[in-house]
């Protein structure tokens, strides 16, 4: 068989086939710091499956330089923001393993996660965590229950004249440049039967003027964007703006974003707001099976 297999010989092989099997040595015979600097080249998924190949990948998979480099920049601060504090005596791949699961904080009305592929930094935040102009009068706004939500329920509008929904958040993102979605759905969204079902009764207004968009940053940065609401019966997740955090910043990022419809003419309902989602802009893609 393959000379790799040379690992798999028994202490009854010959004189012989042993001087084979340093002749032709496999990846077992690797010294464990070649493999590290091996899995250090490749993505968390990948070391991962690299780590069952044999003992040696598996020993190296742990070392904590292997790590450092998957790591957000400023990891620390990310798990205190989450954690309330630093946990000590952690290895790096159980930071990685914590960070890369959807870590809720602020009362559960936020998550954050760190992207397995690209370890870039991922949050959301509920409605719950939004504030939203007459969301506690039950004649405009519900809450209501959705396994289609990270947060297992969202919020309804039944019909409203002023639409507003406003958000803020400080959290010490990564450099990079990200995205602000709002994720919308038109229809309220139900089961019968066990069948997925969307009420579009109550849907007005979103077609008369279009619903702005926008962004801020406390360094000065701004973005908005319009669009009309017209895709019943689907979860959607609309653009807000981009904004930059830079290599040199070092404190937190204060961000505010909002949407609006202030058209008094006229009023809207039959929508569902379900959060606001700050996303990497090199994984804008990945939004479709959010």
């Amino acid at each position: 068989m393959g000379s790799g297999f040379s690992l798999f010989t028994n202490g009854s092989s010959s004189p012989s086939s042993r001087q084979r099997d340093l002749l032709n040595p496999g990846l077992g015979d690797l010294p464990e710091s070649c493999v590290a600097l091996i899995l250090e080249k490749l993505d968390p998924v990948e070391i991962c499956r690299f780590s069952k190949l044999n003992r040696a990948f598996r020993s190296a998979s742990w070392a904590d330089y292997v790590w450092e480099s998957k790591l957000p920049h400023d990891y620390r601060s990310i798990l205190e923001k989450i954690l309330g504090g630093f946990p000590e005596k952690l290895r790096k791949r159980d930071i990685y393993n914590f960070l890369s699961r959807v870590n809720s904080f602020d009362d559960g009305t936020k998550k954050a996660w760190v992207d397995k592929r690209t370890s870039d930094l991922c949050l959301c935040v509920s409605v719950k965590g939004l504030s939203v102009t007459g969301i506690d009068d039950r004649r405009y706004w519900n809450h209501i229950p959705s396994d289609e939500s990270r947060f297992a329920s969202v919020a309804y509008l039944q019909q409203v004249w002023w639409f507003q929904v406003d958000g803020e958040i400080e959290f010490p993102f990564p450099a990079g440049t990200y995205s602000v979605f709002f994720r919308l759905h038109l229809g309220k969204p139900g089961k019968r039967f066990g069948w997925k079902v969307c009420n579009t009764e109550q849907i007005h207004g979103w077609d008369i003027k279009p619903v702005q968009f926008q962004i801020w940053t406390e360094d000065g940065q701004h973005s908005s964007s319009q669009c009309m609401l017209t895709e019943p019966g689907t979860w959607s997740h609309y653009h807000a703006g981009d904004f930059v955090v830079g290599k040199a910043k070092s404190s937190s990022t204060k961000l505010k974003f909002s949407m609006t419809q202030i058209d008094c003419t006229h009023t809207k309902g039959g929508l569902c707001v379900d959060s606001v989602i700050v996303y990497p802009s090199s994984c804008k893609d990945r939004l479709r099976r959010f």
